[in-house]
């Protein structure tokens, strides 16, 4: 079956090849991650960003890098893999629906983006990013799932997903991330699990979710983690940062939303970290309660 093949295919990733790009710093002009006036130029035209994006995946595939993530709300992330993807005949790419982007291609806008979990989101978006990516699209997540999410009771919507093609897969966000996920292990169309990744912050200051995530890992599901940088809050950490998310024995992929290629280079030697459980162990001091840290990140500014 498609779906187990790109499991197993995820599974046997090993050194950097666990580590993927995430697009959402480099598919639109403004973001949350700090520091991106000096990250980026200050001129954040389409052409720029689009150059950027290339440059970025060029080096990462280069070095062995092979999971590609973008989503509909990240303004022209599906656009630039889109026409990055010829030629890069090992890469695979994964989306996201369940956000439209609302910025216009500005820097700051009153609303950046807008949640649907609704069919008729889904019915739009499917085909938006089909027209982009064509059968490259390998895995589509529904984007930022909270445990009051319709997408985790929608039984027609559970059907549209699984007869959509690419493999299933969820996101999860806020200090219930573990409650969505539980939730989604649990829901079956035609007797087969329905959600075969998920996707999740797991960082240093956020690990709130790592049981859900060690219980997805158990039930044959994909784990990637997102935000282990926890928007720029661990740059000065960025490879040690990095490397504890890849310690974790549930931990498929984790993503470098790196926005220059001297960020990447230096998440990318993350994958040659060696972790005690000492050194573990101390960093697990750096946690926060999750919901201190969920209100932090939604007070970042869009810049």
């Amino acid at each position: 079956m498609v779906l187990d093949h790109l499991v197993d295919l995820f599974d046997d990733f090993t050194g950097v090849a666990r580590i993927g790009l995430g697009l959402a710093a480099v598919g639109r002009p403004g973001y949350i991650n700090l520091g991106r006036t000096r990250d980026l130029p200050p001129d954040r035209t389409t052409e720029a960003m689009r150059d950027r994006a290339h440059d970025l995946m060029d080096r990462a595939y280069a070095a062995g890098v092979r999971y590609f993530d973008a989503a509909r709300s990240y303004g022209r992330a599906e656009e630039f893999l889109a026409s990055w993807l010829p030629g890069h005949d090992r890469a695979v790419a994964g989306s996201k629906w369940g956000y439209t982007y609302t910025a216009d291609w500005r820097v700051t806008a009153d609303v950046h983006e807008v949640k649907d979990h609704g069919v008729a989101a889904f019915d739009r978006q499917i085909t938006e990013s089909r027209a982009l990516l064509g059968d490259g699209l390998a895995l589509y997540q529904i984007h930022s799932v909270t445990p009051d999410s319709p997408a985790l009771t929608d039984r027609e919507l559970h059907r549209r997903l699984a007869g959509q093609g690419a493999v299933v897969g969820l996101s999860t966000s806020g200090p219930a991330q573990a409650d969505a996920i539980r939730a989604a292990l649990a829901i079956e169309v035609d007797g087969h699990s329905l959600f075969r990744s998920v996707q999740a912050t797991w960082n240093l200051l956020e690990p709130s979710a790592g049981p859900a995530l060690a219980e997805a890992h158990a039930a044959g599901v994909a784990v990637i983690v997102k935000e282990a940088m926890a928007n720029g809050r661990l740059a000065d950490r960025d490879t040690t940062a990095l490397a504890a998310a890849l310690h974790q024995p549930w931990a498929t992929i984790v993503l470098s939303g790196a926005a220059t290629t001297a960020q990447l280079d230096s998440n990318l030697q993350a994958a040659t970290v060696t972790l005690s459980d000492t050194d573990l162990e101390q960093l697990n001091t750096l946690a926060e309660p999750a919901a201190d840290y969920w209100k932090t990140r939604s007070g970042l500014p869009w810049t």
